[in-house]
């Protein structure tokens, strides 16, 4: 375990910086990320040419070494970095836009330089998080981020699936080109009545705020698909929804309910057993095996 002073110099140690950049508008640069950028050592940077062109807008002269740090070789440049650290050196981390290590590389260099006792800190600023937290108008005393969506709709909905009972105010990023099959999955999964924000082009000229149910925004997205960097701000569950999917069902409960859902609505036994497999997902989203419900009401018949 490490005591550590990010704010002084022991024994010619230098330091990591994640600094976060704008995500839209200039304006929001620091004076600190400015300085930064002008004096770091070492700039390690998610995209050299992003840096150059924010450096360019900024008036900013960077003089320090630059070198590309992205998602598929931080963890093997991590080390190097930080042995430039134990020598004295200032290195600047940045991502494309807002903050390093929030869907953004620079976990790895924060891991390790904890593991060495290596001082770490950050120059705070602009987060497309935070702002379409605020903006949403939904409670921001408790909140999850979740980060982007899975890609494939199978997966999605089970990842859903495993957050319909969350109860505080979740908070994802997607892309344009899957919104409209992610809002769908959202209203068959999460349900069509929950309040949420679709915040889009957040800072930008284009920066807008769409409010409303599930459905409603739904709705607007199929009617006017939004375009650019897009975050998703949905409600928590309520008591009631919490309640229903409070208690896991056993293999036995599931096939009793199979059982009497069968013979009340006069269906095959498989079809039933679908049926509440579907309405009863488990904690992490997937499914009760079908096969161990269907021996079970076998044995429950014997």
């Amino acid at each position: 375990m490490c005591d550590e002073d990010t704010n002084i110099n022991i024994k010619n140690v230098g330091k990591v910086v994640l600094a976060a950049t704008p995500i839209g508008n200039m304006e929001d640069a620091s004076s600190r990320l400015v300085h930064l950028l002008q004096n770091a050592d070492i700039i390690a940077a998610e995209d050299t040419r992003r840096l150059y062109d924010l450096a360019n807008r900024l008036n900013v002269r960077v003089s320090g070494k630059v070198i590309a740090y992205h998602d598929h070789n931080e963890r093997n440049k991590a080390d190097g970095l930080l042995d430039d650290v134990e020598k004295g050196a200032i290195v600047l981390v940045v991502s494309d836009a807002g903050m390093p290590t929030i869907n953004d590389p620079g976990l790895a260099i924060v891991r390790r330089a904890i593991e060495r006792c290596i001082p770490v800190t950050c120059a705070p600023g602009p987060s497309a998080v935070l702002d379409a937290l605020a903006l949403s108008g939904l409670p921001t005393d408790r909140f999850c981020y979740e980060g982007f969506l899975p890609r494939k709709s199978g997966e999605r909905k089970q990842h859903l699936r495993s957050l319909s009972s969350e109860r505080r105010t979740i908070v994802f990023y997607e892309a344009p080109h899957r919104i409209k099959e992610a809002m769908e999955d959202i209203c068959d999964v999460i349900g069509p009545n929950r309040l949420m924000a679709l915040c889009r082009e957040l800072t930008k000229d284009y920066e807008e705020i769409r409010r409303g149910s599930v459905k409603e925004i739904l709705d607007s997205v199929l009617e006017n698909p939004p375009r650019g960097e897009i975050v998703l701000v949905i409600s928590g569950a309520s008591d009631d929804e919490v309640s229903i999917d409070a208690a896991p069902l056993s293999v036995k409960q599931f096939a009793e309910l199979s059982i009497e859902l069968a013979k009340s609505e006069n269906i095959r036994l498989k079809d039933a057993i679908s049926r509440v497999v579907e309405n009863h997902p488990l904690s992490d989203g997937s499914f009760a095996n079908r096969k161990q419900i269907y021996s079970e009401c076998m044995e429950i018949k014997k």
